[in-house]
């Protein structure tokens, strides 16, 4: 199976009448998946969308967020995925960058209007339908399918038959060191192998029943979530947001046997109050990664709860999603201190400067080469040659050492990123938009250790002349124009920013004084 409507029909002959979705108290056994997705994608064609369209969801997880990706690229669709934390202008810059066709959104969540903010950050926005009942001027979920049933089978099956391995998936935006988010772009072909070589390497089966925490916007909620799920037979059970008692309740109903997620996840687990209430003894597979993992939270996931199978695990967008993994028989010190080895089919090496391998237990650059490596960023032919090169090594910027077994440990960051509870926060990206605030002339910010989040933002600022702006007006300024995730939580105002020789912020020491 090399395209993902070859995996949904594949799941439907495999698995037929087993449980594949349950949302709340929604459920759908495969066959019943395949063909609400067939319904999805007759509303697709009667919509109008070709081979190639983009198609953003802006929603937290959901059977429709499932639905609308999976029915979109049955017919050659292309899948753009908007973070949940975004503000209007942030996802108005994707939808315009992406040249999205149709956008699937909700009228509201976590206090945002997602039609209100799209509608004032956009004078054109994209055909938009709302998978709310009620649509209030734009199209609804209803309406949507609907419009689809008139739509003949055979022609939906001539639009599938064009998808190839090849063709485009996906396109979820990155943030980068030059402060504007990029399109990486997938494939049907290396977004398949790739969660089919994660799937078995986790253990992942038919018999478990996965709670999908991590966001569907994000690879690790989508292609390591759902389609995990359709992949192996497993039973995708959507979450919109963790909230720890609604998680610890549905372990408990749901009989869940897999939770991945960020060590943050985990450690609110542990440590609730009323965690001994619920039974959690079903839980037996653990994926966490992005951002420091203690050894003695492996301990006691093990100790305290019912997990047999931890990894820890590293990738970025760009490699689609997954670089290296660690094994279920490694130990929880190589679990907590590495990242793993490169996964089957991928080569991983650190380099110097000069692109030349260094020797075991040397620090450099990580890169790595293989299927999961992206085609590029879309419609950034430039961006695509730095990240790149002729050789096709996709240098991570990040740095690491790797050991006499292969496993890689990441000791820094070369492009400044820090991770808020699972969430990649961009230094430059978040200067940016400080920059346009009235009393800010100059801003760096760091990522600071906090126990909660693992890094939180610490914005150092350089008042404008006859500025007073104070550190809770800037802060309040940030959560109306960014995601939570990027606000800083501290601001630290100083006369002037330290620098080299050549101009250059020294982040390194304002690493030292943030909190």
């Amino acid at each position: 199976m090399t395209t993902i409507p070859e995996v949904v029909r594949g799941a439907a002959e495999r698995f037929a009448d087993r449980e594949a979705l349950v949302d709340g108290a929604r459920r759908w056994s495969f066959r019943q998946l395949h063909d609400d997705v067939l319904a999805v994608a007759r509303g697709f064609l009667a919509a109008g969308l070709e081979h190639g369209d983009r198609v953003a969801i802006w929603a937290p997880n959901s059977a429709e967020w499932m639905l609308t990706a999976l029915g979109a690229q049955w017919v050659g669709g292309v899948v753009v995925p908007l973070n949940t934390r975004f503000k209007g202008p942030e996802a108005a810059y994707v939808l315009d960058k992406s040249g999205t066709r149709l956008l699937f959104t909700v009228h509201g969540f976590l206090g945002n209007s997602y039609v209100d903010e799209i509608g004032r950050a956009m004078s054109s926005p994209p055909e938009t339908i709302v998978f709310e009942e009620t649509a209030f001027g734009a199209v609804s979920w209803r309406e949507f399918i609907a419009a689809g049933a008139d739509v003949d089978e055979a022609t939906v099956a001539g639009r599938t038959s064009r998808v190839a391995g090849s063709d485009l998936s996906d396109i979820i935006f990155t943030s980068g060191t030059t402060g504007h988010p990029k399109g990486v772009m997938s494939r049907h072909d290396q977004t398949c192998e790739v969660f089919r070589t994660w799937s078995d390497v986790v253990g992942l089966s038919a018999d478990d029943r996965y709670l999908i925490v991590n966001p569907f916007f994000h690879t690790f909620g989508y292609k390591a979530g759902f389609l995990a799920c359709l992949l192996t037979g497993a039973t995708a059970i959507p979450e919109p947001i963790f909230d720890v008692p609604r998680v610890l309740q549905r372990v408990a109903d749901e009989r869940v046997t897999m939770l991945p997620g960020p060590p943050t996840l985990y450690l609110s687990i542990l440590n609730h109050p009323e965690r001994d209430r619920h039974d959690l003894s079903s839980l037996r597979l653990a994926v966490t990664g992005a951002a420091a993992v203690p050894v003695e939270m492996i301990e006691r996931m093990r100790r305290e709860l019912t997990f047999r199978t931890i990894l820890t695990a590293y990738g970025l967008t760009e490699s689609t999603g997954v670089v290296t993994m660690c094994r279920a028989e490694d130990d929880a010190r190589t679990i907590s201190h590495t990242s793993g080895r490169a996964i089957p089919g991928v080569e991983v090496r650190i380099v110097d400067e000069t692109n030349r391998e260094l020797p075991r237990g040397e620090a450099g650059e990580i890169v790595c080469r293989g299927y999961n490596v992206m085609p590029g960023y879309f419609a950034d032919d430039d961006a695509t040659r730095a990240a790149v090169d002729d050789d096709g090594w996709l240098h991570t910027g990040d740095v690491g050492v790797m050991d006499d077994r292969g496993y890689v440990t990441i000791t820094d960051r070369m492009k400044d990123m820090f991770i808020v509870g699972g969430f990649n926060a961009y230094p430059a990206e978040i200067e940016n938009s400080i920059l346009a605030h009235p009393g800010v002339a100059q801003v760096a910010v760091v990522g600071a250790p906090d126990e909660r989040m693992g890094e939180v933002g610490h914005a150092f600022v350089v008042r404008r002349a006859g500025s007073d702006v104070g550190e809770a007006d800037l802060i309040e300024w940030c959560r109306l124009r960014m995601a939570n995730f990027k606000v800083p939580r501290r601001v630290t105002f100083v006369d002037a920013l330290p620098t080299n020789a050549s101009g250059k912020v020294l982040k390194f020491e304002l690493r030292q004084h943030a909190s």
